[in-house]
């Protein structure tokens, strides 16, 4: 028996990255996993098919998370194909790397909109339709500790993001609901190679004491810990999957 048998969940964002190995690990731990993608239908339909030939049950659902009536549609889409929810991970994000002084309105309300408006809604949504002793998962990153130059509209909203899982885990704590946040460092991701020279991630790799670039299946190795039954004691926190590269 897998521990998530007879369980249900959303990941946002699950076609590539971190968010395939959740939905990957989630599905081989028993639940019936739903996930969104924003546009790669290809990539989606992958994860469908390799979830599917190792025993469990995936459902891929076209979402923007910048929008909020796509995300509330998401849950709609959701709770129908799955039969309820118990279970929501936000995984999907937006990174630009602007300084301060190249910074554009669009490039501000691109990356709130995906990173803060959106999740915040989508918590929401959980709040109203997950059953009672489920979990809530958000993603973040090690770079609202980290600071570092560019990283400004990046590293504020997921900022705002872990601050609203503090808050969630108090108000939706009565119904036995966990609300949780997963900073993760430097991991092998299309968004990682994207804002990052060759010689970065060897320096970035270089700096951890483990000497290596996180894997997907590290993030959700921890994941799939804090949506399980040995977590249920543990909400409002923020677990760091890092290699050990923060103080």
């Amino acid at each position: 028996m897998g521990a998530l048998d007879g369980r249900t969940a959303l990941v946002t964002g699950g076609s590539r990255g971190i968010g395939r190995g959740v939905v990957e690990r989630l599905a081989a731990d028993g639940a019936a996993v739903a996930f969104s993608y924003r546009s790669d239908v290809e990539a989606a339909d992958a994860v469908v098919d390799r979830v599917r030939s190792q025993g469990g049950l995936a459902h891929a659902l076209r979402a923007d998370q910048a929008r909020v009536d796509e995300v509330r549609l998401l849950f709609d889409q959701a709770e129908e194909r799955l039969g309820g929810l118990d279970i929501l991970v936000l995984n999907a994000a937006s990174l630009r790397v602007p300084t301060f002084a190249d910074a554009t309105e669009d490039d501000y309300e691109h990356v709130f909109d995906t990173n803060v408006r959106g999740p915040f809604f989508a918590i929401q949504e959980a709040g109203r339709r997950l059953r009672d002793n489920g979990r809530i998962v958000t993603l973040s990153t090690v770079n609202t500790v980290v600071r570092s130059p560019t990283l400004a509209l990046y590293a504020g909203s997921k900022a705002a993001l872990e601050q609203f899982t503090v808050v969630a885990a108090k108000e939706l704590g009565s119904r036995g609901i966990t609300v949780n946040t997963v900073s993760p460092g430097a991991t092998e991701t299309d968004m990682l190679r994207q804002a990052n020279s060759p010689e970065a991630l060897e320096a970035l790799a270089a700096s951890t004491p483990l000497r290596r670039i996180g894997q997907p299946e590290d993030i959700a190795n921890v994941v799939a810990f804090l949506v399980g039954p040995d977590a249920a004691w543990v909400t409002g926190q923020n677990l760091r999957a890092e290699g050990g590269i923060t103080p």
